[in-house]
């Protein structure tokens, strides 16, 4: 199947500081993203539902980028959290970009228009 990649964005009335916090700490990915984390350095272990999933920091730049590398995904895939502020309304941007199977695309769109209405609960922007 043919792999696509998608970009999503979402406009969030949380800091890009408090935002970075909730892509990069165990105690605030467990409120929006997964059942349950593990970080060793640069190597994060994620939870659902009691099956891991290992993925790689690749990209970290505080309050703007989190980069993330699946250690099962395809060469070149990655999971990208980007951070930035409108410089006409001053809202807060969140950019994901994910990768997915062509025809999962809209399941994978939905998919993450779900994890983001948590984190806009979570960080009092929803």
């Amino acid at each position: 199947m043919e792999r696509v990649k998608i970009e999503l964005e979402f406009l969030l009335r949380a800091s890009p500081a408090i935002l970075y916090q909730f892509f990069t700490t165990p105690s605030c990915l467990i409120r929006w993203f997964c059942d349950e984390v593990d970080i060793q350095g640069e190597t994060f272990t994620f939870f659902w539902n009691g099956s891991p999933e290992t993925a790689y920091l690749l990209e970290d730049i505080e309050d703007e980028v989190v980069r993330f590398e699946w250690e099962e995904g395809e060469e070149g895939e990655f999971l990208e959290f980007r951070i930035s502020i409108s410089p006409v309304t001053g809202e807060t941007i969140l950019l994901i970009t994910d990768f997915c199977d062509a025809d999962e695309r809209d399941d994978q769109r939905q998919l993450w228009e779900s994890q983001v209405r948590e984190l806009r609960k979570e960080t009092g922007g929803g």
